[in-house]
């Protein structure tokens, strides 16, 4: 199930910082950022081994997640938070600011191979 992590941040008269190395808990093998969306919904999938952690660095968006169980929905407005999906975390991201940047960190390199697109079928 996802779940949020704090990000240790440093702050004083001159800013911010934010340390992530202990705060991922798995090697970081690719990361990524999205950032400039319209109205467009992003991600849509789940993977086979792939761990992620998603910050919004600047600005916010929500992150919805179906574990297969259950449907969260996760605001990304700070970015000393991070939520971190399971491979079995089928999840999509919307409501973007005009502002926003999401950073995505892997556990993984990019493999096509991975990635799981059709949502969990759920029985009512």
């Amino acid at each position: 199930m996802a779940q949020i992590i704090h990000i240790p941040t440093f702050s004083d008269s001159r800013g911010n910082l934010s340390v992530l190395d202990e705060a991922v808990p798995f090697p970081i093998k690719r990361l990524f950022y999205i950032y400039g969306v319209d109205n467009s919904a992003r991600g849509g999938h789940r993977h086979h081994i792939t761990v992620q952690v998603a910050i919004c660095i600047k600005g916010s968006c929500t992150i919805v997640n179906d574990d297969g169980n259950a449907t969260q929905h996760f605001e990304m407005d700070s970015p000393n938070k991070g939520l971190l999906l399971e491979p079995h975390d089928w999840h999509v991201m919307t409501n973007f600011s005009p502002d926003a940047i999401l950073l995505v960190l892997a556990s993984t390199p990019f493999d096509a191979n991975d990635y799981i697109f059709a949502p969990y079928q759920h029985t009512a």
